[in-house]
Protein backbone atom coordinates (compact mmCIF):
# COMPACT_ATOMS: atom_id res chain seq x y z
CA UNK A 1 0.00 0.00 0.00
CA UNK A 2 2.75 2.47 0.92
CA UNK A 3 4.77 1.56 -2.19
CA UNK A 4 1.69 2.11 -4.35
CA UNK A 5 1.26 5.55 -2.82
CA UNK A 6 4.85 6.52 -3.62
CA UNK A 7 4.59 5.23 -7.18
CA UNK A 8 1.26 6.92 -7.88
CA UNK A 9 2.24 10.26 -6.41
CA UNK A 10 5.89 10.27 -7.56
CA UNK A 11 6.99 11.13 -4.03
CA UNK A 12 10.24 9.77 -2.68
CA UNK A 13 11.70 9.84 0.79
CA UNK A 14 14.28 12.28 -0.57
CA UNK A 15 11.46 14.63 -1.64
CA UNK A 16 9.90 14.43 1.82
CA UNK A 17 13.22 15.20 3.51
CA UNK A 18 13.91 18.05 1.07
CA UNK A 19 10.46 19.50 1.77
CA UNK A 20 11.09 19.34 5.52
CA UNK A 21 14.39 21.18 5.04
CA UNK A 22 12.64 23.86 2.94
CA UNK A 23 10.01 24.30 5.67
CA UNK A 24 12.77 24.63 8.27
CA UNK A 25 14.58 27.22 6.11
CA UNK A 26 11.33 29.17 5.68
CA UNK A 27 10.71 29.09 9.44
CA UNK A 28 14.22 30.47 10.05
CA UNK A 29 13.63 33.14 7.41
CA UNK A 30 10.31 34.16 9.04
CA UNK A 31 11.99 34.39 12.45
CA UNK A 32 14.74 36.63 11.09
CA UNK A 33 12.34 38.73 9.02
CA UNK A 34 9.94 39.43 11.89
CA UNK A 35 12.88 40.20 14.18
CA UNK A 36 14.28 42.68 11.61
CA UNK A 37 10.90 44.41 11.37
CA UNK A 38 10.65 44.54 15.16
CA UNK A 39 14.16 46.00 15.38
CA UNK A 40 13.51 48.61 12.67
CA UNK A 41 11.89 51.06 15.11
CA UNK A 42 11.53 51.14 18.89
CA UNK A 43 7.85 52.12 18.64
CA UNK A 44 6.90 48.74 17.12
CA UNK A 45 5.25 46.59 19.75
CA UNK A 46 4.31 43.36 18.01
CA UNK A 47 4.96 41.91 14.53
CA UNK A 48 3.21 39.04 12.81
CA UNK A 49 3.12 37.38 9.41
CA UNK A 50 -0.22 35.94 8.33
CA UNK A 51 -1.19 33.70 5.48
CA UNK A 52 -3.96 34.63 3.02
CA UNK A 53 -6.59 33.44 5.53
CA UNK A 54 -5.30 35.55 8.41
CA UNK A 55 -3.66 32.69 10.27
CA UNK A 56 -0.53 33.94 12.00
CA UNK A 57 2.46 31.89 10.81
CA UNK A 58 5.10 33.80 12.79
CA UNK A 59 5.01 36.53 15.41
CA UNK A 60 7.30 38.44 17.75
CA UNK A 61 6.73 40.85 20.63
CA UNK A 62 9.01 43.66 21.74
CA UNK A 63 11.05 42.55 24.74
CA UNK A 64 9.37 43.45 28.03
CA UNK A 65 6.07 44.24 26.32
CA UNK A 66 2.84 44.01 28.29
CA UNK A 67 0.35 43.12 25.52
CA UNK A 68 -3.09 44.72 25.52
CA UNK A 69 -4.66 41.63 23.92
CA UNK A 70 -4.33 37.93 24.61
CA UNK A 71 -2.77 35.67 21.98
CA UNK A 72 -6.24 34.39 21.09
CA UNK A 73 -7.59 37.94 20.65
CA UNK A 74 -4.60 38.86 18.49
CA UNK A 75 -5.14 35.82 16.26
CA UNK A 76 -8.86 36.59 15.96
CA UNK A 77 -8.03 40.22 15.04
CA UNK A 78 -5.64 39.00 12.31
CA UNK A 79 -8.27 36.75 10.75
CA UNK A 80 -10.90 39.50 10.82
CA UNK A 81 -8.50 42.07 9.39
CA UNK A 82 -7.50 39.90 6.42
CA UNK A 83 -11.14 38.94 5.82
CA UNK A 84 -12.21 42.62 5.75
CA UNK A 85 -9.29 43.50 3.50
CA UNK A 86 -10.31 40.84 0.97
CA UNK A 87 -13.83 42.32 0.73
CA UNK A 88 -12.29 45.47 -0.77
CA UNK A 89 -10.65 43.71 -3.73
CA UNK A 90 -13.64 44.66 -5.92
CA UNK A 91 -12.69 48.34 -5.60
CA UNK A 92 -8.97 47.81 -6.18
CA UNK A 93 -9.26 48.46 -9.92
CA UNK A 94 -10.64 51.94 -9.13
CA UNK A 95 -8.55 52.87 -6.08
CA UNK A 96 -5.33 51.01 -6.77
CA UNK A 97 -3.54 48.38 -4.70
CA UNK A 98 -3.31 48.82 -0.96
CA UNK A 99 0.10 50.07 0.20
CA UNK A 100 -0.75 49.81 3.88
CA UNK A 101 -3.70 50.09 6.19
CA UNK A 102 -3.20 52.02 9.43
CA UNK A 103 -5.63 52.36 12.34
CA UNK A 104 -5.00 54.50 15.38
CA UNK A 105 -6.63 53.61 18.68
CA UNK A 106 -6.26 55.43 21.99
CA UNK A 107 -3.78 52.88 23.36
CA UNK A 108 -1.99 51.66 20.23
CA UNK A 109 -1.94 51.73 16.44
CA UNK A 110 -2.29 48.76 14.10
CA UNK A 111 -0.99 48.27 10.60
CA UNK A 112 -1.51 45.79 7.77
CA UNK A 113 0.83 45.63 4.78
CA UNK A 114 0.29 43.13 1.96
CA UNK A 115 3.53 41.30 1.16
CA UNK A 116 2.02 39.43 -1.79
CA UNK A 117 -1.27 37.63 -2.48
CA UNK A 118 -0.39 34.92 0.06
CA UNK A 119 1.19 36.78 3.00
CA UNK A 120 0.57 39.91 5.03
CA UNK A 121 2.61 41.77 7.61
CA UNK A 122 0.64 42.94 10.63
CA UNK A 123 2.09 44.94 13.47
CA UNK A 124 1.22 47.29 16.29
CA UNK A 125 2.94 50.52 17.30
CA UNK A 126 2.93 52.65 20.41
CA UNK A 127 -0.06 55.02 20.48
CA UNK A 128 2.14 58.10 20.79
CA UNK A 129 4.03 57.44 17.55
CA UNK A 130 3.10 60.14 15.02
CA UNK A 131 5.77 59.47 12.38
CA UNK A 132 4.10 56.21 11.39
CA UNK A 133 4.04 56.99 7.66
CA UNK A 134 7.77 57.72 7.61
CA UNK A 135 8.54 54.54 9.59
CA UNK A 136 6.37 52.42 7.33
CA UNK A 137 7.51 53.92 4.03
CA UNK A 138 11.23 54.34 4.85
CA UNK A 139 11.93 51.40 7.15
CA UNK A 140 9.36 48.64 6.87
CA UNK A 141 8.34 48.63 3.21
CA UNK A 142 12.00 48.60 2.05
CA UNK A 143 12.56 45.49 4.25
CA UNK A 144 9.52 43.84 2.67
CA UNK A 145 10.71 44.68 -0.86
CA UNK A 146 14.17 43.35 -0.06
CA UNK A 147 12.80 39.96 1.07
CA UNK A 148 9.56 39.74 -0.95
CA UNK A 149 10.78 37.01 -3.32
CA UNK A 150 11.28 34.66 -0.34
CA UNK A 151 7.53 34.76 0.37
CA UNK A 152 6.70 32.33 -2.42
CA UNK A 153 4.40 29.41 -1.78
CA UNK A 154 4.71 25.99 -3.34
CA UNK A 155 1.49 26.66 -5.28
CA UNK A 156 3.12 29.64 -6.98
CA UNK A 157 6.34 27.75 -7.74
CA UNK A 158 4.43 25.12 -9.70
CA UNK A 159 2.70 27.70 -11.90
Amino acid sequence: MLITFFIQSNITLFDIKLSANEDNDFTKFLFTFTQNILNSDRSIRRVGITDQNGNIVNERDREGLQPFLTIEETHEWAIRTITRHKTRFDLESKMGKLTYLFRRYTRMSRCLIPINENYYLIFTMDFDQYDFDKIIMEKIIPLIKQEKEKFVTKKNESM
